[in-house]
């Protein structure tokens, strides 16, 4: 097996979870990078050896964590971090950085933040699971867009299901739980014809409390997040494919075309149809 394997996924826009790079090295001893910052979402999944992560917690001050094989650590957007491999036996880890509008809720469900960034995997055939995703991402660079973020999906799924807690353990906690099950069915949902009921529902909760708790994660109604959501789907379609305005409409949940042109221009300033002329990669 090569050193080192390193791909770049090419800018697709997308919008809930994106991609930017991905792969594997193994390190020679004492190897390091930074002290450096980046701009996205960033995994490290330790297959062998061991290291030393130095990060920055959320008071910035500098915390250093030994991370061995079967563990992993995220960074955090903008968060200054250096990580050296052992001088004896240097770690061999995969990455994947990505970022989106999904990111940040789903690693909170998982437990990720700057003040406790290392990967504990409470199941391992879920553990394991995830490792097949990264693999599959790093070993197929040259996949279609759509194919490879469905396996970031995937990879996603079993980063936080293998992480997360088994029981809730505050109220905070079961806070997040409820946004990420409301996240999730506006993700399944938004092409139909969905409402601030039907998802408070989903969460067991009623309308009010429901809309209070989602303002205050999100920072906006769940009203306006489902639009922006919309709005952002249909955004990607009419920039990457050639479907006719009325059917990106239907697709993102407006059978009426003319509400669809209305709600895409109260987001984006101007009608779809112009501002696929201007964005327009097909």
């Amino acid at each position: 097996m090569k050193d080192l394997i390193f791909s770049v996924f090419p800018n697709e826009n997308f919008v809930d979870l994106g991609l930017f790079q991905f792969g594997m090295e193994r390190c020679a001893p004492s190897h390091s990078f930074g002290p450096a910052s980046r701009n996205h979402f960033l995994f490290h999944y330790v297959l062998s050896g061991m290291g030393t992560l130095m990060a920055d917690n959320a008071k910035g001050q500098t915390i250093t964590y030994n991370v061995r094989s079967m563990q992993g650590f995220m960074i955090f957007p903008g968060q200054v971090t250096m990580y050296i491999a052992d001088h004896q036996t240097p770690w061999e880890y995969l990455w994947i950085e990505f970022d989106g509008l999904r990111a940040k809720g789903m690693l909170e469900t998982a437990g990720f933040s700057l003040d406790s960034p290392i990967y504990h995997a409470r199941k391992k055939e879920l553990r394991e699971e995830m490792k097949s995703e990264m693999l599959h991402i790093i070993e197929h660079g040259d996949a279609p867009p759509f194919h490879l973020i469905g396996h970031l999906y995937l990879f996603l799924d079993y980063l936080v299901r293998s992480a997360a807690a088994l029981k809730v353990m505050s109220n905070s906690t079961l806070r997040d739980f409820y946004i990420h099950e409301a996240l999730e069915y506006i993700e399944h949902n938004f092409q139909n014809s969905i409402s601030v009921e039907d998802i408070a529902s989903v969460c067991g909760l009623n309308r009010t409390y429901f809309g209070k708790i989602f303002k205050d994660s999100i920072g906006k109604t769940p009203q306006e997040f489902l639009l922006s959501f919309r709005m952002a789907k249909a955004a990607e379609l009419l920039k990457l494919t050639s479907l006719s305005i009325g059917d990106i409409g239907n697709a993102v949940g407006y059978q009426n075309a003319l509400h669809f042109s209305r709600a895409f221009k109260n987001i984006y300033g101007i009608p779809p149809r112009e501002w696929r002329n201007r964005n327009c990669l097909h």
